[in-house]
């Protein structure tokens, strides 16, 4: 299969060939190593990223390809975007890829992503290291590209392809498409703000501004299928959101508890519905919003049960109603 064949969403790109089912999976998202265990194909994994963690079990003892390049004393949401921002800035990428291991691994599929350079590691950074590890005959890089739901569960069909194992893609995407038609949703849509970064504040985009849709609201900040943009507090006031969910970028339901303990509460944010109606909660980000990965449908689905108030253990109420009051 050629690298070049076009793919609904805009996944297939770079360079190398797979003229067979692929065996040896360098993975270099947490997204695309969920996908590729979602399929029941972790024994051809021969590599994840650093921040890989799930599913555990099944990726343990894997060698870790990437490593983080900002100081382990950065640690907080200002002080991660100031970096962040520096990096960029300065040409100086996120992250290392260990282009020797990269080599000896044999790998025949490396799969990537061009969509955020924060998320991954630089995109002509890995079409030079599968260059290196065998010219036009190394590895196929695939970059998976999804912005939308749809896009992200016709990757898991892409994945699945390129591994041979197509049925496998199709039923386990014909199951999510399921639970998604399942979900209730409320008879009212309350307007949903979905904190993807606190300090700054940033706004969701791609996928998430759907799920809010899809739980049964309304985005109240965000576009769907465009990127995630910085925005006011003052938006957030404006909008009047009836609920607030903190779902931060990269980081998990313990991280994400870390972060608000220790962040004061714009005033605009204190005059919104959801803080006076003590409707700000805290998911794991990192699990069900920022990875398009099989686990958005459980992002959907925590939200669905956000909004109409049942308990759900994967979602904490972070603003006590009279600390609201």
């Amino acid at each position: 299969m050629s690298v070049t064949d076009q793919h609904p969403a805009r996944a297939l790109s770079g360079s190398g060939r797979l003229d067979h089912p692929a065996r040896r999976i360098v993975s270099l998202l947490p997204s695309a190593t969920e996908i590729v265990c979602a399929l029941g194909l972790a024994d051809r994994l021969v590599a994840v990223t650093h921040e890989c963690d799930f599913p555990a079990d099944a990726i343990a003892g894997l060698p870790r390809i990437t490593s983080n390049l900002l100081p382990p004393e950065v640690q907080r949401s200002g002080d991660i975007d100031t970096a962040v921002r520096s990096a960029m800035a300065t040409g100086h990428g996120l992250y290392a890829l260990d282009e020797p291991m990269l080599a000896d691994l044999q790998t025949d599929l490396i799969l990537t992503q061009e969509l955020c350079r924060v998320c991954a590691v630089s995109y002509p950074m890995v079409l030079e290291a599968a260059r290196s590890a065998g010219g036009e005959d190394g590895p196929a890089v695939v970059s998976l590209e999804p912005h939308s739901i749809a896009d992200v569960l016709a990757t898991i069909e892409l994945v699945a392809g390129l591994a041979g194992v197509a049925e496998r893609g199709s039923e386990l995407v014909a199951e999510l498409w399921a639970r998604l038609a399942a979900v209730e949703r409320p008879m009212s849509q309350p307007r949903v703000a979905v904190v993807e970064w606190l300090d700054p504040l940033f706004a969701p985009g791609h996928w998430v501004p759907e799920q809010v849709e899809l739980a049964g609201g309304r985005s109240a900040i965000g576009m769907k299928h465009e990127p995630s943009r910085e925005v006011a507090w003052e938006a957030v006031a404006e909008a009047d959101p009836q609920v607030v969910v903190l779902g931060l970028c990269g980081f998990d339901l313990a991280r994400t508890l870390e972060e608000w303990a220790e962040f004061r509460p714009p005033e605009p944010l204190t005059q919104t519905s959801a803080w006076r109606d003590a409707e700000v909660w805290a998911i794991d980000g990192s699990a069900y919003f920022s990875r398009p990965a099989p686990r958005l449908v459980d992002g959907v689905e925590i939200l669905s049960a956000i909004l109409a108030g049942r308990p759900d253990p994967r979602a904490v109420a972070v603003v006590e109603r009279e600390t609201a009051a």
